[in-house]
């Protein structure tokens, strides 16, 4: 149960973490809008910024859940 929950929530935080930077690189260096994040807000470029390290979170959050202490890994 422990690595089905890492697995998901690192995957979330994937795809958020790739919203927040394809919405940073889009508004600061091309003025447009890229991805489906600004269709549901409207963000300034520091707070895509702001989504991407959320989704860093995630992600290291859904590997240390699936590396907790207790579980051996088959080498």
């Amino acid at each position: 149960m422990r690595t089905t929950i890492g697995y998901t929530v690192e995957s979330i935080g994937y795809v958020v973490g790739a919203q927040g930077l394809v919405g940073f690189v889009s508004q600061t260096f091309f003025g447009t809008e890229w991805g489906w994040l600004h269709k549901v807000v409207d963000l300034p470029s520091g707070a895509h910024l702001g989504v991407a390290v959320v989704g860093l979170a995630l992600v290291l959050g859904g590997v240390r859940t699936r590396r907790a202490p207790g579980r051996q890994e088959a080498a």
